[in-house]
Parts: C-alpha cells; sequence; structure tokens
C-alpha cells in the first residue's frame, strides 16, 4: 500500500488501475458501412449497407427493426369492456369474501 499525498496534508492510497478492453482497431467504437455482399431485390449484389437500405426503401420494403409501428390502443377504451371487467371483478370479490376458493387441479 502506496500513500501520494495530493495537497498539503491531503493523502489517498495508491490503487492499481485496470486498463480499459480495447480492440487493436484504430477506431474500434465505429460502425463500418462494409458488409458481406448481399443481394437485394433488384438483383444486384451491395457491400454499403447504405445502398442496400436505400434500395429497399425504393422498392417499398421495410427493414426489420426500423419500422414505425402503430401506437397500441388499450381494450379499455371502449366502454363496454370496462363494464365488464368491472362486473367480473365484482363478482370475484363477492365469491371470496362469502368463502369460495377455487379447486386446483
Amino acid at each position: 500500500m502506496k500513500l501520494i499525498e495530493i495537497a498539503p496534508n491531503h493523502w489517498v492510497v495508491k490503487k492499481r488501475r485496470i486498463g480499459v478492453a480495447r480492440s487493436n482497431l484504430p477506431l474500434p467504437y465505429v460502425i463500418s458501412d462494409e458488409m458481406p455482399p448481399a443481394e437485394q431485390v433488384d438483383g444486384r449484389h451491395y457491400t454499403s449497407k447504405a445502398l442496400f437500405r436505400a434500395v429497399g426503401r425504393a422498392h417499398g420494403l421495410t427493414e426489420v427493426g426500423n419500422e414505425r409501428l402503430p401506437p397500441k390502443q388499450r381494450a379499455s377504451i371502449d366502454i363496454k369492456v370496462k363494464q365488464q371487467r368491472r362486473e367480473a371483478l365484482k363478482i370475484a370479490r363477492e365469491k371470496v369474501r362469502a368463502g369460495y376458493r377455487a379447486r386446483s387441479g
């Protein structure tokens, strides 16, 4: 254990620091545009991700994972569904209070 004075009468313990794991590449966190040749719907092979996606969009295709999904509607918006759910919960509460227990098995 080694102490280091960082200010007058202020000491800290020097700890062994572990370096961040990095790649041997010059820019390890940059995603490349290059990819292995892949055939698109037009019959051509592309090695650029950007061109591959642009051709797909031009042909009206949707890339899985990038599509915009329509907003989900809750079932409780419908008044009838709300009333049915409330009625079912009311009946279940009344049964439990009356001592009813469903048999398992």
